[in-house]
């Protein structure tokens, strides 16, 4: 990010540039894992985005190791995908999913699967 600068000043300023950036990152990100995201969603969408989560959470609750999500409570479920998406919850494939949801989708998600038997 930085120029490589020669000269303690630079460095230091440099330095503190990325701590900035990183701190302020840092602050939105607990700031959005911090508001409660609204349910209940639209289970039709919740149908529709379902797809790309069953395909690893199978509905019979059979994954070898895959947790089942269906039947999960609303807010059980919101809190799981918003614990993923700030970086709370540490796995690499459901940060990278989670992190492309919206507030709705997720809502949506929560709705459909708490609902799926």
């Amino acid at each position: 990010m930085c120029p490589m600068w020669r000269g303690s000043f630079r460095a230091l300023w440099c330095g503190a540039m990325v701590a900035g950036l990183v701190a302020s990152a840092t602050a939105a990100a607990d700031a959005a894992c911090s508001e409660p995201i609204a349910t209940p969603g639209d289970a039709a969408y919740g149908a529709y985005l379902a797809g790309e989560c069953l395909t690893c959470h199978r509905v019979d609750g059979g994954a070898e190791g895959i947790p089942s999500i269906t039947g999960w409570g609303a807010d059980d479920f919101v809190a799981a995908v918003q614990a993923y998406r700030c970086g709370a919850r540490r796995h690499n494939v459901m940060e990278m999913l989670a992190g492309r949801l919206s507030d709705a989708e997720i809502a949506a998600l929560a709705t459909y699967f708490e609902d799926l038997e």
